[in-house]
């Protein structure tokens, strides 16, 4: 996400390159949404920042308030509708433009407000066309804000959002930005001569010459408008950031609580190499989420540092591709060995993470196609053991290679030699965060936030009538009606194997 405050900028432009630096956290779909002060005007679509936005549509957006917003999705298919920034009409027919990063756990409450709204009598509030936690938030903060204007309304709504959520949002006045009590997902504030920002990553920051000015509180509602910026707490803070920011989704150029992303991976490496020492005549990363993990691990065991792979830098990141078969075909067209370098060679190759499996399997395949004597994977992270529920797609634990396999099973599934991940203390350490500031359930199973039932949980909630029989997983005969959105992401999520 990305917003900007600033008079006599041009907004959109910077909203435009700010979504650029930020285009790593989401390649479905992009949006932006401009004020002039009198009106806002929403331009979204699927795909690229690059490819939904050229000079004509962007010299179109004109005014001195923008949100950007660019999608990884986490409730809800890649479709048109559910593409952001989402956008609301008020009773009084101001505008509501807004973007989310995170996941909410309580959606199917939020879900029936918004169904009880609707059929409220002279209401006024249409049926909701989109199917994400996002657009149910605009939804209900839209409703409330014309008696009592955006802000109050968010003082309001947000305090009963459960799961985590880092939004950027505005009307044809101001732009707020607010993070759960949690400060799952980052969130950070910048200064312009002429205004202020607020983006995902500091790395945006940097890319539209913003100075980083503090990140926003867990908790924290911050409104900027022609009377400067002021801050109003909706929530007191309980801070638990996610650690895996710090292995794979953040851009190593960010920086998170103080700590550069790049050192941390660095550093990683460092304690991978102390932890699963080998004899070796090469370290390679998997670029370039690898790379610095890579560069620690050569540093801390002695062995040299060198480039094994080349990466297509035109293909996605195979992680939040969509799709398995994209995701599969993806993992060939994004990495080629370079095969003068590793034949005849014993290889550390080192990764941030090892997810489903399938881009370790081809690579260990591809590396002694191409020669290479030994591989030995070593991933900068622990075993991922669990779903995320706060805005990472890896949802049902069958997706999750480590959940029934111990390393040795992981390690001949994908066919290495010998196989290692960092430790979970180790891991936290490099982050230089206290382990009880961080939420790291994807390796451990501890969630911070309360979970609902199973029912209540899955990326197609809101996609699927819950009054449709569901299939019976024991397979004894059924006919009950059951929760059928447990199998579109959430059936077995909490149980251990």
């Amino acid at each position: 996400m990305f917003g900007a405050w600033a008079p006599g900028e041009d907004v959109a432009k910077l909203a435009y390159y700010g979504l650029y630096a930020l285009q790593h956290r989401g390649q479905e779909a992009a949006g932006i949404a401009v004020s002039d002060g009198r009106r806002m005007v929403v331009f979204k679509d699927l795909g690229l920042v690059s490819q939904v936005f050229d000079e004509q549509v962007l010299s179109s957006l004109k005014g001195h308030l923008a949100v950007g917003h660019c999608r990884y999705s986490t409730t809800g298919s890649t479709t048109w509708e559910n593409a952001q920034p989402t956008f609301r009409t008020t009773a009084t027919g101001s505008g509501l433009a807004l973007g989310h990063n995170g996941n909410l756990v309580n959606t199917a409450e939020l879900r029936d407000e918004v169904a009880a709204l609707a059929e409220a009598p002279a209401s006024g509030r249409a049926h909701v066309q989109a199917s994400t936690d996002s657009d149910l938030v605009t939804e209900l903060m839209a409703a409330t804000a014309a008696d009592i204007g955006v802000e109050e309304a968010a003082m309001r709504l947000l305090p009963r959002l459960r799961g985590a959520f880092s939004l950027v949002f505005g009307d044809e006045q101001t732009l707020y930005a607010a993070r759960d009590r949690h400060g799952v997902r980052p969130l950070v504030l910048g200064r312009l001569e002429r205004g202020w920002v607020v983006a995902s990553e500091t790395a945006a920051l940097d890319i539209v010459g913003a100075s980083f000015v503090r990140e926003v509180e867990p908790g924290e509602l911050l409104a900027i408008d022609a009377d400067g910026m002021r801050s109003s707490r909706f929530a007191a803070p309980e801070p638990k950031g996610c650690v895996f920011e710090y292995v794979y989704l953040a851009r190593p150029d960010t920086t998170i609580s103080g700590r550069s992303v790049h050192a941390a991976r660095v550093d990683i490496g460092r304690r991978l190499a102390v932890e699963h020492p080998v004899e070796a005549d090469l370290v390679i990363p998997v670029p370039e989420s690898g790379t610095p993990a890579a560069i620690g691990y050569a540093q801390e065991s002695g062995i040299p540092y060198g480039q094994g792979l080349v990466k297509n830098a035109y293909v996605g990141r195979t992680f939040i591709q969509p799709s398995q078969t994209i995701r599969q075909l993806g993992i060939r067209l994004k990495l080629n060995p370079l095969r003068d370098v590793i034949r005849g060679k014993r290889l550390v190759v080192v990764d941030d993470s090892i997810v489903r499996g399938n881009t370790q399997r081809a690579l260990v395949r591809m590396l002694r196609e191409a020669g290479a004597l030994e591989v030995h994977v070593r991933i900068a992270s622990p075993p991922v053991r669990w779903p995320c529920f706060y805005g990472i797609d890896f949802a049902t634990r069958t997706e999750l290679v480590a959940n029934s396999l111990e390393v040795e099973g992981v390690r001949r599934s994908v066919g290495a030699d010998s196989l290692g991940y960092v430790s979970l203390d180790g891991l936290v350490a490099a982050s230089e965060q206290p382990r009880t500031r961080l939420c790291a359930a994807c390796f451990d199973g501890e969630y911070p936030i309360a979970l609902p039932e199973e029912a209540r949980l899955g990326k197609h909630l809101l996609e699927v009538s819950l009054d449709v029989p569901a299939p019976d997983v024991s397979g004894a005969a059924s006919g009950d009606a059951g929760p059928i959105s447990v199998g579109y992401g959430a059936a077995g999520a909490l149980e251990r194997p």
